[in-house]
């Protein structure tokens, strides 16, 4: 891939890897390597010197006994960005500055809260490196196929609990770790959103990594985002890399609207005595954050060994609406509900950011 990113296609004047032309069909065997590159149509006038270049490249860099088998390949052209995800009426991005708060289930409960309240949803796991959603969701040996739609493959999501689910886990080996440059995963981030079969959601939950990284900055580029949910729990180290979060959306070159922020780890409560309160981590650390920002606090998730258990099981704690934990997450599916509707009657539509 480093090879392949000093050739320049001379129909966008970027390099092969930034047009996301190489296929992720590729591969090696000892001294012989295969892959196709993906061009507009099969009448690219710059099709035969692209594969010469490419060829050329491979053998300079990585050495010149490599046998090249490049195959081109034509698609229809990915939509415009302005363009990508038509029939999802609003996309929300689940943030955290630090890690290790629960963010992530907190995303997955909130996707199958939103579902359970009679919304059509899907759910993106956007951590490349550390993708948690298809463990969480029991399908982690689930893979997704292709269909194709008006001339172009499409990745189709897994549906499970209701919820539209794609994840960088379905593709990579779980017990290796990813070790790709930010290019390599920032284009992968790119297919799983504009090159799958999403269909007609109300709500699309972004699980986004800790901090404020390449893939965000990929994410504000590629999609307008209605909003942000900050997650962070109440102890001061973790409220400060909330604050950077809140700032890293409310930039001026972004802007995008803070929808809420959700308070997880608030307390926590022994299953024998469910009354009790023990305020481990700080005690409403995310209430005063809140309104220091002058932005809503959704909900409060207490500490309970059940909703770690059950995320680890693949049975997230929101699809038992019965139970404390449950309730907790419909209840901050109904607050967001309500403050993307209230964002959206408000405020314009949020714009893609242009930044480079």
């Amino acid at each position: 891939m480093d090879a392949l990113a000093t050739v320049t296609y001379a129909g966008t004047k970027k390099n092969l890897v930034e047009s996301e032309m190489v296929a992720d069909n590729l591969r090696i065997d000892g001294m012989k390597v295969s892959f196709s590159i993906i061009f507009p149509r099969d009448t690219d006038p710059f099709l035969k010197s692209t594969v010469k270049a490419a060829e050329a490249a491979i053998h300079y860099h990585v050495g010149k006994d490599v046998e090249v088998n490049i195959t081109p390949e034509y698609q229809s052209a990915r939509p415009e960005p302005d363009k990508l995800l038509p029939q999802v009426k609003n996309i929300i991005a689940v943030s955290s500055g630090k890690g290790g708060v629960g963010k992530s289930t907190v995303s997955a409960n909130l996707a199958i809260a939103l579902a359970r309240l009679g919304y059509r949803v899907g759910l993106l796991d956007t951590d490349i490196f550390g993708p948690s959603m298809p463990k969480m969701f029991n399908v982690e040996d689930a893979r997704p196929y292709a269909v194709n739609k008006d001339g172009r493959d499409l990745i189709e999501p897994i549906e499970q609990y209701g919820v539209k689910l794609l994840s960088i886990g379905f593709f990579v080996n779980p017990d290796t770790a990813t070790l790709w440059r930010g290019g390599m995963a920032c284009n992968a981030l790119k297919q799983l959103i504009a090159d799958a079969d999403w269909g007609e959601l109300d709500y699309f939950i972004l699980d986004t990594p800790p901090g404020t990284s390449d893939i965000h900055l990929t994410l504000l580029q590629t999609l307008a985002i209605t909003g942000a949910v900050i997650v962070s729990t109440p102890q001061n180290v973790a409220l400060a890399d909330a604050r950077k979060g809140i700032d890293m959306y409310r930039n001026d070159k972004v802007n995008v609207p803070i929808l809420g922020l959700v308070e997880n780890m608030a307390w926590f409560t022994p299953a024998e005595l469910p009354e009790n309160k023990y305020y481990i981590f700080g005690r409403e650390g995310c209430k005063r954050l809140a309104e220091e920002m002058n932005v809503p606090l959704l909900a409060q998730i207490p500490l309970v060994q059940g909703i770690c258990e059950s995320g680890d099981s693949g049975q997230p704690a929101a699809l038992r609406v019965d139970t404390m934990t449950g309730q907790a997450f419909i209840n901050l599916a109904q607050a967001v509900i309500t403050t993307v509707n209230r964002r959206n009657h408000e405020q314009p539509p949020t714009q893609r950011v242009g930044i480079k």
